[in-house]
């Protein structure tokens, strides 16, 4: 049977998923196709997608980017965890690192051991046994040591804070250098043919009319190609996410640069904080049924480190997913297949792995349905076991001070998060399913930085004495010491090896 390829693939939309998805494309297709992109400078972006996950040194590496050139090009700083305060209760403070959580004994985790001597009262917080968790607060950063295996130095797992804006116009200089043509305006009719429906081209308003096989729908919410024209549909979880709102605004660089992206919990949502090299980044994610947006904006300027440096701007969200991402020769990558809030730097994340599906499930002309129905099966589940994870962030809490965190104590929750919850609580156990993204020791910094505190711990723990299991813990707390003793400042890293404006 002969096999006719899509040779043409039209990229509708610039910013971060837009300029991505090309620059990605045109490493792989290596001008064996043409792409384009379309994108009108009139037309704004998020924006708002400064903080990463380490899976982006993946995407990084793959397109054979050279990080301290990125880093220096995006004002990029490093990032080692996201640090929660006043989830779990006012005054309460934790950090979800990346990387590892002490070493497993006899084969059972770590934080069983950790558990029977927290119970006792005989442990530090869970955090003095990450050197990710621990560096932070002495403001210290530097790569994982590959010739020190065995050694926490060597077990260092980093992401980054960079200008989004930026970022895209990295990969735009990228993608054009390896063909990709960029076409400037906005787009004023969508063409489809009969009876199916599939798109063929774009038509801008200039009466410029460009032709695609393959079209990928970067254009944010409106889902310009997937939504407004292909009509697929959108969950919406704001009974699980109440948050839908945000207001952002920079502000000028203030104390240590600290390598951690900070969430402060407020009265109806929480603050980010994101540190760059030239700027702060901030935002406040609320929820409009508990509080308006003035309120928000006030909330946020008053919690500013520095001098303001632009005026505040809105954001209107829905909490959810397409429930078709890829429909007919459409696929949507970015904010046009969904959107979840930035709690835990996941929305870059989904567009790098949209991308890497998009690969694998590259079609050919005849848009197979069984590679569709896969490629949404597969966006299903991710979208799911996310969505879960940053649902517990607001249901494990034990505040009660306002009426938005006592509807979030209270509210129903998944089933499969429940579940969790529960599995949780018994015995401290922690499983990894289908291949989610957020692994056991991320849920585990969350539930026990949120109060979430198991009954009893793995019974293995218990063929130690209670010696050896205390000299256990206090060994890797001592090593994890020596280790952040000896890494330099994250801001003297940075100067030294990836300063904006260095040569």
């Amino acid at each position: 049977m002969l096999i006719t390829p899509v040779r043409r693939i039209v990229v509708v939309g610039g910013g971060t998923a837009g300029w991505m998805t090309a620059a990605a494309l045109s490493k792989v297709l290596d001008r064996q196709y043409q792409v384009q992109l379309v994108e009108s400078d009139e037309i704004g972006i998020i924006g708002v997608g400064e903080a990463t996950i380490p899976n982006i040194k993946n995407f990084n590496q793959a397109l054979e980017i050279d990080e301290d050139e990125f880093l220096r090009t995006t004002q990029g700083t490093f990032k080692l965890g996201i640090e929660f305060v006043d989830w779990g209760g006012l005054g309460d403070r934790y950090i979800h690192g990346f990387g590892k959580i002490g070493q497993e004994l006899d084969g059972v985790p770590f934080h069983h051991y950790w558990l029977r001597m927290a119970r006792e009262g005989a442990a530090k917080e869970l955090g003095a046994y990450s050197i990710n968790t621990a560096a932070p607060l002495h403001a210290k950063f530097m790569r994982t040591r590959t010739d020190m295996p065995g050694s926490p130095l060597g077990d260092i797992a980093n992401a980054f804070h960079f200008d989004a804006g930026l970022y895209a116009r990295y990969l735009r200089g990228y993608a054009e250098r390896r063909g990709v043509i960029r076409h400037e305006g906005k787009i004023v009719q969508v063409q489809q043919r009969e009876p199916d429906g599939f798109i063929t081209a774009v038509v801008l308003e200039s009466g410029q009319r460009i032709e695609g096989d393959f079209f990928v729908d970067c254009s944010g919410m409106r889902g310009l190609l997937i939504e407004q024209t292909l009509k697929a549909g959108y969950d919406d979880w704001r009974h699980w996410l109440p948050c839908d709102r945000a207001v952002a605004v920079p502000c000028a660089s203030a104390g240590p640069l600290l390598p951690i992206t900070r969430a402060t919990a407020r009265t109806a949502g929480w603050q980010w904080r994101i540190p760059l090299q030239h700027r702060i980044g901030n935002g406040h994610v609320y929820s409009s049924r508990f509080m308006d947006d003035q309120s928000a904006v006030d909330i946020l300027m008053s919690h500013l480190d520095g001098q303001p440096l632009a005026d505040p701007r809105l954001i209107r969200f829905v909490p959810g997913r397409r429930r078709k991402v890829w429909d007919r020769n459409v696929v949507a990558i970015g904010l046009s297949a969904g959107f979840f809030e930035p709690i835990e730097s996941t929305n870059i994340h989904l567009i790098q792995t949209a991308i890497s599906r998009l690969v694998s499930l590259f079609p050919h002309a005849g848009f197979d349905p069984v590679d569709i129905a896969e490629f949404n099966n597969q966006v299903t589940v991710e979208y799911e076991r996310i969505r879960d994870f940053i649902v517990l962030h607001y249901k494990a809490t034990e505040r009660s001070d306002s009426d938005f965190w006592n509807h979030c104590r209270t509210m129903d929750v998944p089933e499969r998060l429940t579940h969790k919850m529960d599995l949780f609580r018994s015995n401290g156990r922690l499983f990894r399913e289908d291949g989610e993204l957020f692994g056991e020791l991320s849920w585990l910094q969350v539930m026990i930085g949120q109060r979430v505190r198991p009954r009893g711990y793995h019974p293995l723990v218990d063929v130690h004495s209670r010696a050896v299991v205390q000299e256990f813990l206090g060994d890797v707390e001592t090593v994890i010491g020596k280790c952040v003793a000896f890494m330099p400042t994250h801001e003297a890293f940075v100067a030294q090896h990836c300063a904006a404006g260095a040569a």
